[in-house]
């Protein structure tokens, strides 16, 4: 009988810029730590603006001068079953929380957090939409998550994984 896996899904408006680059940076993570056959990562927006695309070129190229690649990444909106399949939903900012908050089924097992709220240790609560931003946003939004993921992946550690 296998262990079981703890699976995250990350989310943002629309699955482009933040999210995606949290799914990449704590895969990169995860692989690095040996735990890939301990933790599915995934994520998703809250608007289906671009279901199906690549994550924003300016994201993957931040994030490919950082070594963490996410070109094979499509994006997809959040749904009710997420909150079955999914063992933690962390939103990058209070307006994607709340829009998870509405469609979260009663009973769910999945943890909703607000990401750098709970795993955040540069100051900030949200991580900041770079989409309409120049090339600095997405260096921020780099540092945060990398950040962030890595105290989350401290805490999944701390806990056993769940």
């Amino acid at each position: 009988m296998s262990a079981p896996v703890t699976k995250v899904l990350f989310v943002c408006l629309g699955n482009i810029c933040r999210s995606p680059t949290a799914e990449a940076v704590f895969r990169y993570l995860v692989e690095e730590a040996g735990l890939e056959q301990k933790i599915e990562i995934d994520s998703a927006g809250t608007a289906a603006y671009h279901i199906g695309k690549q994550p924003d070129l300016r994201t993957q190229a931040a994030a490919r001068d950082r070594e963490i690649l996410m070109s094979d990444l499509k994006a997809r909106q959040a749904i009710e079953q997420d909150f079955h399949e999914f063992d933690y939903i962390l939103a990058m900012d209070s307006e994607n929380l709340a829009n998870l908050e509405a469609i979260q089924p009663v009973g769910s097992k999945a943890t909703l957090q607000l990401f750098l709220d709970e795993y955040g240790s540069m100051g900030y609560s949200e991580v900041p939409d770079p989409y309409y931003g120049g090339p600095d946003g997405f260096e921020l939004v780099l540092d945060l998550l990398e950040d962030g993921c890595d105290q989350f992946l401290k805490s999944l550690k701390k806990q056993g994984f769940k």
